[in-house]
């Protein structure tokens, strides 16, 4: 018996009556006139830009999300199912910084993003990446997600997190996956890129996040809506009010994305944690962040929703044993809970602010370790083996047998994590694993090849960088 709490349909209806009582009295703010215009002639009631929905609204919108989509990569076999059972793992994003193995931060570059670019597209476990893998200070930043998206799409095979700055970015993030997949018609058919959408909180989102949904949903491009409530700041301290508010923002952004076209995959993903009082700063490390990502999963589970949640979370600002506690106990509750989508899995640094290549390779041995807990034990006869046993006898040895010899390989092996006696951990250099990291990082860049890519397609993208950067 798992011992995270389980919430009962009685409590999930509370939670879910409270959300509705807020959309239907307070409203929420999309703050775009398009979008206010649209809600209104579905028979939403509205007052300018503010919206105010029914249960039946909410509910019946919800009826064309579909629980489960894929993900097209350019490399089809790298293509990704996400719902119901399955999972993916992706990178940290949206640090301004990076963190060195001393703890010192630098701000990132376009170097570094490239750096994060290969370190997806050979990573065993991360399934996707893209979009502000970092936060590069060294190019311009109206333009820099079409210099990051060409990047990616260049130097890795793997699905597309999309630009969601604003609803321009999103349709020239769509335009250039576009060319990898036969055009603008075909993406409408054809889901590649998987983007965030946030919620400005309280009951409100920004102009150009709600453009964004608009965007997606008429492409069909999937994407997650999802919000961070600091408990105490942008939302009640009571964590049941703040998934009451979480759940309503959330909820109405996936309304307003059905209603622009039914049947769009959406994500309902949160990384809501508290305010810590003493540092004001947001707490992701925290017990209480832990507790609202269980039931944010849970909240998704009761709509039959595919969910988001954080991963590899710390407000550690080195690589250390907090970095890890903190990391481990997130991704490993998320994904035993039932996310779907877990972000920031590798690499993400005090509270957001920075990133680490070396505790990006950490946690993706977190990652591998989590994978392989999941894997069931098959119960057989023939796995029992009582006639090995009988053979061995009282106190035999089975380490010369050949059933030993046959099956071992079966068994974990960490990539970085030490298990050598101490003798010989000495005799290797006596590294923490940090400095492991950093050696494996460096061999990881060094083998890294470029994926193939069609020449037409990459002097094509290279030119709709050029027309796009001349009109800004």
């Amino acid at each position: 018996m798992d011992r995270m709490q389980r919430f009962s349909s009685r409590e999930l209806d509370k939670i879910h009556d409270a959300s509705m009582q807020i959309l239907n009295r307070t409203g929420i703010d999309f703050n775009d006139r398009a979008a206010a215009d649209l809600l209104k002639k579905n028979g939403i009631k509205t007052h300018g830009t503010r919206s105010f929905f029914t249960e039946k609204q909410i509910l019946t919108a919800l009826e064309t999300v579909p629980s489960k989509f894929r993900v097209h990569a350019r490399n089809p076999e790298k293509t990704i199912e996400v719902g119901r059972d399955r999972f993916i793992f992706l990178p940290t994003g949206g640090a301004p910084h990076v963190t060195g193995p001393d703890g010192t931060q630098r701000p990132a570059t376009q170097s570094d993003y490239e750096i994060a670019c290969k370190l997806v597209h050979t990573s065993d476990q991360l399934d996707m990446g893209g979009y502000i893998m970092v936060q590069p200070n060294d190019i311009p930043a109206d333009t820099s997600h079409l210099d990051m998206i060409q990047t990616y799409l260049t130097r890795c095979d793997k699905p597309l997190f999309g630009a969601t700055g604003s609803g321009r970015a999103a349709m020239e993030c769509i335009r250039m996956t576009s060319l990898f997949f036969g055009g603008l018609e075909k993406m409408k058919q054809t889901p590649a890129m998987l983007s965030v959408v946030n919620a400005a909180s309280p009951l409100q989102y920004a102009e150009e996040q709600t453009q964004v949904i608009m965007v997606m949903s008429e492409y069909n491009q999937p994407f997650v809506i999802a919000n961070m409530i600091l408990a105490g700041a942008s939302g009640p301290v009571s964590l049941p009010g703040l998934l009451a508010l979480q759940n309503a923002e959330i909820l109405a952004g996936i309304t307003l994305s059905q209603l622009v076209s039914p049947g769009t995959p959406v994500v309902y993903g949160s990384t809501s944690a508290p305010m810590d009082m003493k540092t004001m700063v947001s707490a992701v490390g925290a017990p209480e962040t832990v507790k609202i990502a269980g039931a944010t999963i849970q909240l998704a589970q009761r709509y039959d929703l595919p969910s988001r949640c954080g991963g590899g979370l710390t407000d550690a600002h080195i690589p250390d044993g907090q970095a890890m506690a903190e990391s481990s106990l997130m991704l490993s509750t998320v994904v035993r809970n039932g996310a779907n989508v877990i972000y920031h899995c590798c690499g993400q640094m005090g509270s957001f602010i920075s990133m680490s290549f070396e505790k990006w390779l950490m946690d993706e041995e977190i990652c591998r370790t989590v994978r392989q807990v999941l894997e069931p034990i098959k119960i057989s006869t023939d796995a029992i083996d009582t006639d090995l046993i009988h053979d061995i006898g009282i106190g035999g040895q089975y380490l010369n047998h050949p059933s030993t010899f046959r099956q071992f390989r079966a068994l974990s092996r960490p990539v970085l994590f030490n298990r050598k006696d101490y003798s010989k951990w000495r005799a290797a250099g006596a590294n923490r694993i940090d400095e492991i990291a950093a050696h494996h990082l460096a061999r990881r860049l060094e083998e890294y090849e470029k994926p193939f890519t069609d020449p037409e397609i990459e002097k094509e993208l290279a030119a709709f960088v050029d027309r796009a950067k001349q009109r800004y």
